[in-house]
């Protein structure tokens, strides 16, 4: 039996979101939904989840010291990771305490690195993926190169984003795409790997909820990267029913295999009927803000409920639809959206701004939905939309 009890009281429910962004706010809203008392971390002040979290708390993610301080203080019914540059070893140390970790604190350890979620995938499931090498010194990187071939695509093990991510197309990119590698990680220089450029006719992510009902598969999404930054995204992907069958079966075994209650995102490359896996993440993925239109239940309503062990007995799908991210360029803690009147002036249309605090370099700052009876129609009209937006950096 769930039961959830008065907020603030020693019956009530807490959790900590260990990462405060876009997606972790729309998590924290999805779980106050439910009574249930939400504490934001993050490694800056005013994170979105900030905003309307119960309490905060401002740190690096990477101290495991302070971050098992503040959790061991909070007692926290949940800790859920919304980003990959964590503690990780600290996680694993207090479920063995008996924390909830979700879905599991070996999901968040293997997926925050590469290595870990390349080798469970194809060396201990089986699962189709690219050709791959793992790389620690220059000498052991050119040695990679060789052994993949060119083309071939460089990623630090411990980046997201798109940052450290590189092509290389030709011989005189490797010396580049090592420098971005070591420049781009999020712990600094250090292990990269190296994968075979793969021929797909498109990309997706399959949003796969355990719940404590079994699993339950989300619409494909579809989606277009900008140097593996999500830019755009759109739900259903046509799929032929051969491939819908093997991303299922893939999803299903990565998934149980990482175990726990909550959303993943898999990441998959697909070429006719043959699916090939990519990465997966444990939790909301920023594809998947599509949903927010698209479904009766979002992806972060899907979390909040798997996390609560509460049933998922269907999802409806409600219509075509698109997604675009608002990335905006520039350094300063002052900016202004506007003309959102004409933005919003057509039906189907809805925008979520993020408040983030400041834009550095580059920035998503928000997002634009849209609704159609086709997906063409989708993602054309939230382009109309985008064309009408302007965001003054000041």
């Amino acid at each position: 039996m769930v039961k959830i009890g008065t907020t603030f009281t020693q019956k009530g429910r807490k959790a900590v979101l260990c990462g405060s962004g876009e997606l972790g706010k729309e998590v924290a809203i999805e779980l106050e939904r439910y009574g249930v008392e939400v504490v934001a971390l993050d490694k800056y002040e005013h994170a979105p989840a900030m905003h309307v979290a119960t309490s905060s708390h401002v740190l690096p993610m990477l101290d495991g010291d302070r971050l098992e301080k503040i959790i061991r203080e909070e007692k926290p019914d949940y800790i859920i990771p919304e980003i990959e540059a964590i503690a990780t070893d600290r996680l694993v140390a207090l479920e063995e305490d008996g924390f909830n970790v979700i879905p599991t604190a070996k999901a968040t350890r293997l997926t925050m690195n590469r290595e870990g979620i390349r080798r469970l995938a194809a060396e201990e499931l089986g699962l189709p993926t690219s050709p791959y090498r793992f790389a620690s010194t220059r000498e052991e990187f050119d040695a990679a190169v060789k052994a993949v071939g060119i083309p071939c695509v460089v990623k630090p093990v411990m980046s997201s984003s798109g940052h450290g991510q590189s092509v290389v197309k030709c011989e005189a990119d490797i010396e580049n795409s090592w420098r971005i590698s070591q420049e781009g990680g999020r712990a600094g220089s250090g292990k990269v790997i190296v994968e075979g450029f793969i021929d797909f006719d498109y990309e997706i992510t399959l949003l796969t909820v355990r719940h404590c009902a079994g699993t339950t598969f989300l619409e494909p999404v579809g989606h277009h990267q900008v140097d593996g930054d999500y830019r755009e995204s759109w739900q259903p992907q046509p799929m032929t029913t051969i491939a819908i069958a093997q991303a299922r079966d893939i999803a299903k075994k990565v998934t149980d295999a990482l175990g726990g209650y909550g959303i993943f995102g898999v990441e998959l490359f697909v070429k006719g009927d043959q699916v090939i896996f990519s990465e997966v993440s444990p939790r909301p993925h920023d594809t998947g803000m599509v949903t927010m239109i698209s479904q009766d239940l979002s992806e972060f309503a899907l979390h909040a409920r798997a996390i609560l062990g509460l049933p998922i007995p269907s999802v409806r799908f409600i219509a075509p639809s698109a997604s675009k991210a608002v990335v905006v360029s520039g350094n300063s803690r002052e900016y202004e959206f506007c003309n959102l009147e004409k933005v919003l002036e057509e039906e189907g249309v809805q925008m979520r701004i993020f408040g983030k605090p400041e834009i550095i370099d580059h920035r998503r700052l928000g997002v634009l939905l849209a609704t159609a009876p086709t997906v063409e129609e989708a993602r054309e009209k939230v382009e109309r939309a985008y064309a009408k937006l302007e965001v003054k950096v000041y």
